[in-house]
């Protein structure tokens, strides 16, 4: 660089406080990376803790009058926001692409899944119904009201950096709480905006506001004596550690946390469309999905299908996300790289055999760039690290099993519990895989089983701290407070019946 000229500094991050996008105090700041590039987007700030108080306080102070705003006000709100999300559904598209590294197809996905829920928020005049018992004792009637809580938070990891805060701030505020989201540090980019078409869709100043940080933010949400709930998703390691800071403070938590997905290859199953669904569900996104297809569990006959399966995965395209025909973009950092390749490593160290390796494809153009391209291992068992860990990588690990009964043992041996599927053709068998198998998002032929909206998202075990999920029904019970109210009303002529000491209505 010529020394007289002065050194450009990316765009900054802004914080949403208030209703106002304001420039962080702060002396500590991170890049944000296009991890095909390595070109420098942004600069994200860490939150100073009173630039944090100040984010609560602005949301403590509009709870008091949006608690109270009518239901149908509310609700037409979401119906405007998606209306704004699908017309700039491009651009927040290419803006995910090129901090995360998705395909512009994948980054379309993750906007519109979270998009679902928008339009479900929309409906909440029919979700945050009470109940109503007439006459359950003379002249007394009980009834239920689903009030909001106050103040929530919400934390994002960096997978799913549209879906995941759509999944949180719309239902929350929809109920009446206002909100305060920690979004991942290393791609804010396509949430701020998702904010600021928010606020233009009419969410009043202080309902949702934003902070950015790392443990230490994550740390003052949790702590923080004006939230009363957090909800979280990403690694068990954090959501644990969330989970329990948080309900040690006395706060609702919800933690959507690390799973090993497995599937079960049967030998009847359609075998084009199973390799098919294999091949997307363990490459797609770079593997980078908390419900990434990670162990496929052949049985029988179907062991026979190894080479089909790493033909199948060879005609996977790798590449930088924007471009066509891309179906397997980078990693989102060099961080996220070493440890993937790390971990490929170990597979053969531990003695699985690689059938197909994905490290240091050749990605002309982008030689910079975070890729590793479909990997398959056979051969793998229990205590080998890439089974164990979860790579959060483009690699899938074959076992093999003799029946289904041996297949449906080893998923439930596995502490995580998120989700998992079954490929066949066979009822009976389908049926007894998911009476028998203990996870809490089942695939039958569907090798990600994320429900809809009108359900909810119910990843077990180790994969989930908190009874409740993070949309749906669900959740409209985690960001409400039930009031049960019983009643009785007199008039001048209702005959006294005297003192009563008993516990009894009459």
């Amino acid at each position: 660089m010529n020394a007289r000229t002065p050194e450009v500094l990316a765009p900054t991050v802004k914080l949403l406080i208030g209703g106002r996008f304001v420039e962080s105090s702060t002396t500590e700041w991170r890049n944000v990376v296009n991890p095909a590039t390595q070109e420098v987007l942004a600069r994200v700030p860490f939150a100073t803790p009173a630039e944090i108080d100040a984010a609560v306080a602005a949301a403590q102070e509009a709870f008091k009058t949006w608690r109270k705003t009518a239901i149908g006000a509310r609700a037409r709100i979401f119906l405007k926001y998606q209306q704004l999300i699908r017309e700039n559904m491009q651009e927040l598209a290419a803006l995910l692409t090129a901090e995360q590294g998705k395909t512009l197809a994948d980054a379309e996905g993750d906007v519109f899944r979270g998009l679902e829920v928008v339009e479900h928020a929309a409906g909440i005049g029919n979700l945050q119904l009470g109940e109503l018992a007439n006459n359950v004792a003379g002249g007394v009637d009980t009834y239920t009201l689903l009030q909001p809580l106050g103040v929530c938070a919400g934390i994002t990891p960096f997978n799913f950096p549209a879906m995941i805060p759509l999944w949180m701030f719309p239902m929350a505020i929809a109920c009446g709480n206002t909100f305060v989201l920690k979004p991942s540090e290393q791609d804010p980019m396509v949430t701020m905006r998702l904010c600021e078409l928010a606020l233009q869709a009419g969410i009043p100043p202080g309902v949702l506001n934003v902070v950015h940080g790392g443990e230490a933010a994550v740390n003052a949400l949790c702590d923080h004596p004006d939230i009363k709930a957090v909800s979280f998703v990403g690694s068990t390691r954090v959501g644990t550690h969330v989970y329990n800071r948080a309900t040690a403070a006395g706060k609702r938590a919800q933690c959507m946390m690390g799973a090993k997905n497995h599937a079960i290859v049967m030998p009847d199953a359609n075998k084009e469309q199973t390799l098919n669904a294999l091949a997307g569900a363990a490459f797609g996104a770079a593997g980078q999905r908390c419900m990434a297809l990670s162990v496929a569990v052949l049985v029988g006959e179907a062991q026979q299908w190894v080479p089909d399966l790493v033909a199948k995965a060879r005609t996977l395209k790798v590449g930088a996300g924007h471009e066509k025909g891309v179906d397997v973009g980078p990693l989102v950092s060099c961080a996220a790289y070493e440890r993937v390749t790390g971990l490929i490593e170990r597979g053969v160290a531990d003695g699985a055999t690689l059938e197909l390796d994905g490290r240091q494809p050749q990605v002309p153009g982008y030689e910079q760039g975070n890729f590793v391209g479909p990997t398959i291992f056979s051969g793998v068992k229990p205590g080998m690290a890439i089974y164990e860990q979860e790579i959060f990588g483009p690699v899938l690990c074959l076992a093999a099993a003799a029946h289904i009964d041996e297949a449906i043992a080893l998923i439930n041996a596995n502490p995580n519990g998120n989700g998992t599927a079954i490929f066949t053709q066979s009822g009976a068998a389908a049926r007894r895989f998911q009476e028998d198998i203990d996870v809490g998002q089942i695939g039958i032929n569907v090798p990600i089983p994320v429900p809809v909206p009108m359900f909810s998202f119910t990843g077990s075990r180790a994969s989930k701290l908190g009874d409740l999920g993070p949309y749906g029904k669900q959740v409209v019970l985690f960001y409400t407070q039930t009031k049960t109210v019983t009643a009785r009303w007199f008039d001048d002529e209702t005959v006294s019946h005297g003192v009563n000491t008993t516990i009894s209505l009459r």
